[in-house]
């Protein structure tokens, strides 16, 4: 622990003092007196127990502990003046635009925007949703200042950089009323018998759904619609047989509230990285980086209070939809 008699009063004068070689100088330039700053490096000497001066010349220089002191000094000063000063501009105008894929723009983007009006920071933000590929293209030309969601192929991201938050699975959802919530193990090949809803071809997830539909012989439905519409595809539902394949996030809140229903089939295959896709030439602003601080905080929260892997890791006594 940092002894508490240690004030930011004696690092300032310490830093002065050794930058100009003397303490008048540095009581002048602190607006201080001479007496003051004085005692100011005496106390600081008796709070470390050393000696940070050699007094035996005219000058007053560093001994070889107070030259150590003063370059933790130095940067400890300056990383707390840049907190301030990140701190202060988080509220500096100018529009943070924001790609959101749906795994996220359902809960943790609201909530990390909620967190920072809660906290007093107001950002302005502009959300944009769209397909991986759209939010990608739009990153590379400068148009929005990162992307929230799954991670996209890595030939895609070339160039960009992608901080990983948590990992998610793909679910298969249905109208809590469909008749495959009513079988106690519904089979993986009876998907077929209904209607689909995919997403597009150029979506993240989409191949990740196709390559587990093929891993069990899962035939295709005769009819599948595609859509990225969240709204489209959970009022399609209601009115319909359909199976919706979505990332878990999206839909976690209309199956807690009893809305929709999350078919029982194991779907670990299916697991994959969210997180943030940034480019790498670019220094973020203040604003930015503050959403970003928030997303991350809220994705920490969200991910500690999921089930591990999914809902299917909730059945280890092997009640889950059978793979046949």
């Amino acid at each position: 622990m940092i002894d508490p008699r240690l004030k930011l009063r004696h690092l300032r004068c310490f830093l002065e003092v050794a930058r100009l070689g003397g303490v008048a100088k540095a009581a002048s330039a602190l607006n201080m007196s001479q007496p003051a700053a004085t005692k100011t490096i005496q106390e600081l000497e008796a709070i470390l127990g050393v000696a940070l001066f050699d007094r035996s010349r005219r000058a007053l220089t560093l001994t070889s502990l107070g030259e150590m002191f003063r370059l933790h000094a130095a940067n400890g000063m300056a990383a707390l003046y840049q907190g301030v000063q990140v701190a202060g501009q988080a509220t500096a105008t100018g529009m943070v635009r924001v790609g959101a894929l749906p795994t996220v723009s359902t809960a943790i983007l609201p909530t990390a925007l909620a967190t920072l009006t809660a906290d007093g920071v107001v950002v302005p933000a502009r959300v944009i949703t769209g397909p991986n590929a759209y939010l990608i293209d739009l990153l590379r030309a400068g148009e929005i200042d990162f992307v929230v969601g799954r991670m996209a192929d890595p030939h895609d991201i070339t160039g960009l950089s992608f901080e990983h938050l948590y990992s998610e699975l793909v679910c298969a959802v249905v109208r809590k009323d469909h008749p495959l919530t009513r079988q106690s193990a519904p089979v993986l090949s009876t998907l077929a018998d209904y209607p689909w809803l995919m997403p597009p071809p150029d979506a993240v997830i989409r191949p990740t759904v196709e390559r587990f539909l093929r891993a069990h012989d899962v035939p295709l439905a005769e009819t599948v619609l595609e859509t990225v519409s969240d709204s489209f595809a959970r009022n399609y539902l209601r009115a319909t047989d359909a199976i919706w394949f979505i990332s878990e996030g999206v839909v976690a809140p209309d199956c807690r509230d009893g809305l929709l229903a999350m078919l029982p089939f194991a779907m670990q295959e299916t697991l994959g990285p969210v997180g943030l896709t940034t480019r790498v030439d670019v220094t973020l602003s203040p604003a930015a980086a503050s959403i970003l601080t928030a997303i991350r905080h809220t994705a920490r929260t969200l991910a500690d209070a999921r089930p591990a892997q999914g809902q299917a890791a909730k059945d280890p006594a092997g009640r889950a939809a059978r793979l046949a």
